[in-house]
C-alpha cells in the first residue's frame, strides 16, 4: 500500500514557475514509477509527466516538453514537478499516481489527492 500526498500548488502569475512536490509513504518507493497528472475543469484527467523507481527513464506530455521536469529523491520518498512557462491553460488540478509499471496511461494503481493549480494571465 502506497499514499500520496501532494504540496506546492497554488495561484501563479501566467510565466510563472511552481514546484509540486508529493511525498510518499509505504514501502519501497524506489520500486514504483511515479507519474503526475492534471485535470482541468471540465476535461478529462491527462498525463504530464512520469519517472522510473530509479530516475533513469522519464516521459513527459508534449505540453510538457520543455518546461515542466520531473524529478525525485528516493531518499526522501518525494518525487517532483517543477514547472515554468505556466500559462493559463496550465491551470488544473495536479495529481500524483505511483505504480510498479512504467506507463503514461492512466492506469496507476495509488493516486493522491491532488493539488490546485491556478495560473492567472
Amino acid at each position: 500500500q502506497v499514499q500520496l500526498v501532494e504540496s506546492g500548488g497554488g495561484p501563479v502569475q501566467a510565466g510563472g514557475s511552481l514546484r509540486l512536490s508529493c511525498a510518499a509513504s509505504g514501502r519501497a518507493f524506489s520500486t514504483y514509477t511515479m507519474g503526475w497528472f492534471r485535470q482541468a475543469p471540465g476535461k478529462e484527467r491527462e498525463f504530464v509527466a512520469a519517472i522510473s523507481g530509479g530516475g533513469g527513464s522519464r516521459a513527459y506530455a508534449d505540453s510538457a516538453k520543455g518546461r515542466f521536469t520531473i524529478s525525485r529523491d528516493n531518499t526522501k520518498n518525494t518525487v517532483y514537478l517543477q514547472m515554468s512557462s505556466l500559462t493559463p491553460e496550465d491551470t488544473a488540478v495536479y495529481y500524483c499516481a505511483a505504480d510498479q509499471r512504467f506507463m503514461t496511461a492512466e492506469k496507476y494503481a495509488y493516486w493522491g489527492q491532488g493539488t490546485q493549480v491556478t495560473v492567472s494571465s
